[in-house]
């Protein structure tokens, strides 16, 4: 080939020295450069940085999503709330019409009968006819009255169709019970969140005795232990599969080693949470296999477990036969004894102890409240607490009254000073009455400083009672299906609430 000395003016070779054909050619090796390195591996390490700033792009959208979601269903449900007093004070102003224009007709009737009576028949027979037509005019406001209390009401902006009440009675009760659900005002949340890690429904959910790990289990038998807080290391996560639904849990109350499971298939593990393994299962044998609640000691080394038969009855209480109450030894983890019942005990299906271990109180599906003195292993005492069977039990917080919640809703704190004393007590039923709850038995927990009690819910809102004033409360933020299992921080305002939504949510409130 010739040597030129200014190719870029030749005809041959002018081409490749233009800007056309310098792009081209950088496009080229780029495309040619692009597809070779997107066949080859990143290395993890150039990886760290980019699937960090990932994540917590997702979980700041978590965050806005589920504070939208939040703000949304609290809005449905005052706009459910307002239309359900508007719908019934409707109904009842439309009752008080409809009496009064009934009234109206009756007396119009009455003096218009009265007169043509008169008229007709001798001043002697006028008396009894009056009063006879009296009783029949009566009979007949009463009856259309009753007969139209039945029809239903067209809403008149609306065009919806709504049911009027039976009587005014239940009109009132029902305007009632929206005003004072009105009076729960929602929390203030200084943060809150949501732990996605179950794929059905919350059963039982506990803090630690440190507060810093968390354990929930759902109905499909799988418990997870979590932290909230992300400055907690994670080395303690962990999935547990226990294959059968679970009943209860409990943390080791000296340190967050231990963990105590308890089945509805007879079966109890100890599973520590730095081997990750099953330190030990027990057996409740074949004849109670629903273990019902499981309680550490806070000082000695044992735990107790309440068992219960089945029997075929779908009631609650009634579907629990007799019970087991067993004292186990978390060292050699074998039965020390079993505490005496009587001759055909209940289930027992909520225990707790006081601070130092030597009371045990246990309430049973009858109602009644028993005592037990664990160094001796006897009952000391007992009463009848509850019509129906006891849900949740709880030491006050300075251990001179001892609260119950009963499965009707109803919750009472008695005296331990003076025997089958009620200090106060309370109608909870709109929230937690399993007459209507497709869930399990309801519990309650009570704060660190003893000043707020928190209870499941039937609604998608737990309420949380004012120790002192029980008129009015504050409400939990809205999960979207009832609430489950509820549980305190040992010692700050932190609650957990575990719901039907499969979700658990830690939530700190100023």
């Amino acid at each position: 080939m010739p040597y030129l000395k200014n190719p870029t003016k030749d005809p041959q070779f002018r081409i490749y020295f233009s800007k056309e054909w310098f792009d081209a050619l950088h496009l080229s090796l780029r495309n040619f450069l692009n597809q070779m390195f997107c066949g080859t591996r990143i290395p993890a390490l150039l990886k760290i940085s980019t699937e960090k700033n990932t994540i917590n792009h997702l979980k700041t959208d978590i965050k806005q999503l589920n504070l939208k979601l939040s703000q949304l269903q609290a809005v449905l449900e005052e706009r459910d709330a307002q239309i359900r007093q508007l719908r019934s004070d409707a109904v009842f102003l439309r009752q008080q019409d409809g009496t009064h224009n009934t009234a109206l007709v009756s007396e119009d009737s009455n003096q218009s009968n009265d007169s043509s009576v008169s008229d007709a028949i001798p001043s002697n027979d006028f008396a009894v006819s009056s009063t006879s037509l009296s009783k029949i005019t009566a009979y007949g406001a009463h009856h259309d009255s009753s007969s139209s209390v039945n029809q239903p009401v067209i809403d008149d902006q609306n065009g919806e169709m709504g049911q009027v009440c039976k009587n005014d009675f239940y009109c009132r009760e029902k305007v009632a019970v929206v005003l004072d659900e009105e009076k729960f005002s929602e929390v203030k949340v200084q943060f809150q969140e949501t732990f996605l890690g179950h794929t059905s429904p919350i059963s039982r959910s506990r803090f630690s005795a440190s507060g810093n790990n968390i354990a929930s289990a759902s109905t499909d038998g799988t418990v997870r232990i979590w932290t909230y807080d992300s400055s907690t290391p994670g080395s303690r996560n962990a999935t547990i599969y226990c294959g059968a639904e679970v009943l209860s849990l409990d943390w080791d109350c000296k340190s967050d080693r231990l963990l105590l499971i308890g089945t509805a298939e007879g079966g109890i593990k100890a599973w520590n949470v730095d081997a990750k393994r099953v330190v030990c299962d027990l057996s409740t044998g074949q004849t109670f296999r629903r273990v019902l609640d499981v309680k550490c000691s806070p000082v000695e080394p044992i735990f107790v477990s309440a068992a219960a038969s089945e029997r075929d009855e779908t009631t609650y209480g009634d579907s629990m036969g007799f019970a087991s109450l067993t004292v186990w030894n978390m060292k050699t983890w074998k039965a020390m004894t079993v505490l005496p019942l009587g001759e055909e005990p209940p289930a027992i299906t909520s225990m707790c102890f006081n601070h130092n271990g030597k009371i045990l109180a246990a309430a049973a599906v009858d109602g009644m409240i028993h005592m037990f003195d664990m160094s001796a292993g006897l009952q000391i005492t007992g009463w009848p607490a509850h019509d129906t069977p006891i849900s949740s039990i709880l030491f006050g917080h300075d251990e001179t009254s001892i609260f119950t919640l009963g499965s009707d809703g109803k919750i009472f704190e008695w005296s331990l000073h003076k025997q089958g004393q009620v200090l106060w007590s309370a109608d909870c039923s709109r929230f937690c009455n399993l007459g209507t709850s497709k869930y399990g038995r309801h519990e309650m927990a009570l704060d660190a400083t003893g000043k707020r009690l928190l209870l499941t819910s039937d609604s998608v809102r737990s309420p949380i009672y004012q120790m002192g004033d029980f008129t009015s409360g504050l409400k939990t933020l809205p999960h979207s299906a009832t609430v489950t299992t509820v549980d305190w921080h040992p010692t700050l305002p932190i609650y957990l609430t575990g719901s039907a939504d499969n979700s658990v949510r830690v939530t700190s409130i100023l």
